[in-house]
């Protein structure tokens, strides 16, 4: 039987009966259902069998459980033919009665580009969930991204926040939840779940371009996995250092609590008190402010904060720059805002 001749329930049908996609659909349905309380959702779609796959099940699951789900796609207009592909997907989308919507880009990139499109790609997505009162922000994120980004982070000599990569759930602006349901499953049975579905996805050129890190990074854990490094064992060592994580930040809401104010249009921070702390707990404050002050999902480079941490502490630098925030000591204290 061709899929083009399955109507809507008869695709279901085949597809819950296939267990290689039904162990996927379940999870993504339970932790859907956690979530009813607010009863609406944004699916974040790039056109890539991952984000394909999970709009696909997400639709189907949002007739069963009642709840409205918005499918988005971020044009960000890096390439010559995005605007084209974007509208390639809302067709593919649409064939199976899935309404996507386009946000576009308006703003040029510099330097640094693969780190401006992913806070762009947030914030677009972000403003969207506040503005149509959205609680929940569903990724694509799989098991491979979870290793690439381990490995990326590794190679950047990043510390236990940076190590513990991703998490299934994380906060970001104006009380919205980030949500990660495929970490436990790997890229190759997403694209299954696509190819029973969709005639096609997109192929992102830049996944090949080897000028990217995560492009060497990805052709390094094929090799790994070939000499017996397996993925299933830095999954395990991730979880690990979550673990670790996780106690550690219980001692960062202390120190915050204790010595950090949030202000309206500065956070202020008491750096005689800030100097007693362990090395991890400074850097994961500073990390703290930065990203709550400047908005950005990612914090700056581990360098870079150490180094900001260094010069203020032995009392060498009055004001510097960091993550679009700008650091001013003033005698015991620093005054943090954000640079416009």
């Amino acid at each position: 039987m061709k899929r083009k001749n399955l109507n809507a329930a008869k695709l279901k049908n085949v597809i819950t009966q296939d267990k290689k996609i039904s162990t996927i659909y379940h999870k993504l349905k339970l932790i859907l259902s956690k979530q009813t309380r607010n009863n609406s959702f944004a699916i974040a779609v790039s056109g890539g069998p991952d984000s394909m796959a999970l709009a696909f099940l997400s639709s189907l699951i949002m007739k069963e459980i009642r709840c409205k789900i918005h499918f988005l796609l971020v044009d960000h207009g890096l390439r010559k033919n995005s605007a084209k592909e974007s509208l390639h997907v809302k067709k593919l989308l649409k064939k199976n009665g899935i309404k996507l919507k386009i946000l576009k880009n308006r703003k040029k990139f510099s330097k640094n580009i693969q780190k401006q499109a992913r806070d762009l790609r947030y914030g677009l997505l972000v403003k969207y969930c506040k503005k149509n009162n959205i609680k929940s922000l569903l990724t694509a994120h799989h098991k491979d991204d979870q290793i690439e980004t381990f490995l990326i982070r590794l190679s950047r000599g990043s510390g236990i926040e940076g190590l513990s990569s991703m998490s299934q759930y994380t906060k970001l602006d104006h009380g919205i939840k980030l949500i990660r349901p495929f970490l436990d499953f790997k890229k190759e049975q997403l694209r299954y779940v696509s190819k029973k579905v969709f005639s096609e996805t997109i192929k992102d050129p830049t996944n090949k371009n080897k000028k990217f890190l995560r492009t060497n990074i990805r052709d390094l854990t094929k090799i790994l996995e070939n000499k017996g490094l397996n993925s299933d064992q830095i999954i395990r060592s991730i979880q690990n250092i979550s673990s670790t994580k996780e106690a550690i930040n219980f001692y960062v809401n202390r120190s915050l609590k204790k010595f950090v104010k949030f202000n309206k249009k500065e956070t202020v921070l008491d750096l005689k008190m800030f100097r007693e702390e362990p090395n991890e707990i400074k850097f994961k404050i500073i990390n703290r402010i930065v990203k709550k002050r400047s908005q950005s999902y990612y914090p700056p480079r581990s360098h870079k904060v150490l180094n900001l941490i260094s010069r203020f502490e032995a009392k060498n630098s009055k004001k510097c720059t960091l993550g679009g925030c700008i650091f001013e000591r003033k005698k015991n204290l620093l005054y943090v805002t954000r640079e416009f």
